[in-house]
């Protein structure tokens, strides 16, 4: 009888706060568990494992090993990831080791390896990552890819630029698109009261949800707000602050639209929750995105979408939202306005966004992540 496959996670970099990449191996996690429960999950974690880890009510099905250097920020913790796993992986006979976040072990005596590499946008908009990480990325990333067996991405676009730029060979990679909660969205119980907390006015609201970093292309998307006819809908732009919202702060008052630009920082799932519930459009200006799951959270909570037309969004949305050229902020306005103005349009595309969403489940993004685990292994 053939023993089951053993599976390793290197899920080393999860701090508390580690954005897409976490949710991507929360989500991962137990798909792949229910999709081959014959297989046997290890995971490698740091001293700064945010403690959602434990809570799971599927973390009792993995191997936990509990490294000693933290989560970032160490040479230790370098070694760890690109040698210490791939010994100890070998001592533990497991037959594939699988690197969620751009780094996997380059020495991994008798174990194959499977790397996803989220994106490369930091070699393309280098302000997208702080000096430290770009340095740390720019030399290990390139050399895990290449020493892989298999190479995971997340987007057919993101593939073809990773492939490109690195110069990794098309044929060594898998697309494994990402996926979205299928569960419907309680309404919240009082959506409106989002807009006193927040100190939003009664005009329409254009919802973005995106990282503060210049490659989202926020500045443009304030200059498309100027470009629009007094009274003006008002902008939100939730999220952390960084040094470009300075930027963004400065614009607006130069566009005078600085009244119609809201700022509320961090908030919690339920504001966020009622401003989808609230907004009257979704607009995601991005130069470039690995995938792009905020358009597909906003077709979750049945908010029409607007979104730039270029890199893997038009895969991710189809026909389920308005494209605009994302360097032309008249482009950006005159989709805006279209989903404000014509409300049979946001209403038809609310309808295709219901239909759009449903191909994306984590169920078949942890299928297509066990197909690659398997060629690696007949490689």
């Amino acid at each position: 009888m053939t023993r089951a496959l053993r599976a390793g996670l290197n899920l080393t970099y999860l701090i508390k706060d580690s954005g897409g990449s976490g949710t991507y191996a929360r989500e991962l996690i137990p798909q792949l568990l229910q999709a081959a429960p014959e297989v046997e999950l290890t995971a490698w974690i740091g001293a700064t494992a945010p403690r959602w880890i434990a809570e799971q009510p599927w973390a009792s099905e993995l191997r936990w090993i509990r490294l000693p250097v933290p989560g970032t920020g160490s040479p230790w913790h370098l070694w760890h990831e690109l040698a210490g796993i791939g010994f100890d992986a070998a001592r533990r006979r497991i037959d594939v080791v699988h690197g969620l976040a751009n780094l996997t072990p380059v020495v991994h005596p008798r174990v194959r390896t499977v790397t996803t590499i989220l994106d490369v946008i930091w070699l393309h908009h280098p302000s997208a990552m702080d000096l430290r990480a770009r340095a740390v990325m720019t030399l290990l990333a390139p050399t895990c890819g290449h020493l892989s067996t298999r190479v995971i991405a997340i987007s057919q676009a993101a593939a073809s630029d990773i492939s490109a730029t690195l110069r990794i060979p098309l044929s060594r990679f898998d697309v494994t698109p990402l996926g979205v909660d299928q569960a419907p969205v309680p309404a919240p119980s009082d959506a409106g009261a989002v807009r006193s907390q927040l100190q939003l006015g009664p005009e329409a609201i254009i919802l973005c949800v995106a990282a503060k970093r210049a490659h989202k292309n926020l500045d443009r998307l304030i200059a498309a707000l100027g470009l629009m006819t007094p009274p003006r809908p008002q902008l939100v732009l939730p999220g952390s602050p960084t040094e470009y919202e300075r930027t963004l702060r400065t614009l607006a008052q130069e566009l005078d639209v600085a009244e119609s630009v809201h700022f509320p920082g961090w908030i919690t799932d339920t504001q966020l929750d009622a401003l989808y519930a609230e907004a009257a459009c979704f607009v995601l200006p991005s130069l470039q995105e690995g995938f792009g799951l905020p358009v597909l959270e906003a077709m979750r909570h049945d908010v029409p979408v607007a979104c730039s037309g270029v890199s893997s969004l038009p895969e991710v949305v189809g026909d389920a939202a308005l494209l605009f050229d994302p360097l032309n902020p008249q482009s950006i306005a005159d989709a805006v306005q279209r989903l404000l103005a014509e409300r049979g349009l946001a209403r038809e595309l609310v309808r295709r966004g219901r239909e759009r969403r449903r191909s994306f489940t984590w169920r078949r993004t942890a299928e297509l992540t066990l197909a690659s685990y398997r060629r690696a292994l007949g490689s």
